[in-house]
């Protein structure tokens, strides 16, 4: 029987990370310093969290201690496990807006083992959408488990070629091919090719929303 999340219902305290927001701005980015800042608000232990998002505790150790880089499948899972995004290992205070320009001089860049992310937002948009550009360089992969998460995701390819399994399907990906799927089935992607691939990955959680394709452009079906 899969084990229960316990969830804690709490403001993090003065100072601590919010983990709502996106990537720092014009810093270093320090995912292990973020693991340990979200561990401490949520008040798990090392040995919890592991049990929760089912890691070794010497993996999570070595990862707070910045002695390994974790692959975006393994910090999936802790993101699960801490019921945050992503992104919030990356993440740093900003003032919410409801319209971010991204300039390409002005986006941090996250490196997670040899993946490269960018976080379209700036770690400032107010929405309920995370966009990230993700550059997976050649024969790479996202990592060994599978990613699981609520709501939708859309992926479109800009260049090169990615294989993605979605529910044990595989989907082959090359310039302006996309896919979109609902992100509770079991995913990952691997890149078998000898150049680098580059996505725009898109995660929408949970939430109904207006019909905005039809607010814009009127039915699909007229």
């Amino acid at each position: 029987m899969p084990r229960k999340r316990k969830l804690v219902i709490s403001e993090p305290p003065q100072g601590a990370l919010n983990p709502a927001i996106g990537f720092a701005s014009g810093s270093a980015v320090n995912v292990g310093e973020k693991l340990y800042q979200l561990r401490s608000w949520r008040g798990y232990s090392i040995r919890h969290l592991a049990e929760m998002s089912g890691l070794a505790i010497n993996t999570l150790s070595l990862i707070e201690n910045g002695k390994t880089s974790p692959s975006v499948s393994t910090l999936q899972q802790v993101a699960m496990a801490l019921e945050v995004p992503i992104t919030a290992f990356f993440e740093m205070d900003a003032e919410k807006q409801a319209v971010i320009c991204s300039s390409n001089q002005k986006r941090e860049q996250a490196q997670l083992q040899d993946t490269t992310i960018e976080d379209l937002s700036l770690g400032k948009y107010s929405g309920n959408v995370q966009a990230l550009l993700v550059t997976l360089p050649p024969e790479s992969q996202c990592g060994e488990r599978n990613i699981v998460h609520n709501g939708h995701e859309i992926v479109f390819c800009l260049s090169g070629r990615v294989h993605y399994r979605v529910d044990g399907q595989i989907y082959v990906l090359e310039e302006n091919d996309s896919l979109m799927f609902e992100a509770h089935l079991p995913h990952c992607w691997k890149n078998e090719e000898n150049v680098p691939a580059r996505l725009l990955l898109v995660m929408v959680p949970n939430d109904p929303r207006e019909k905005a394709i039809e607010r814009h452009f009127g039915p699909l079906n007229e």
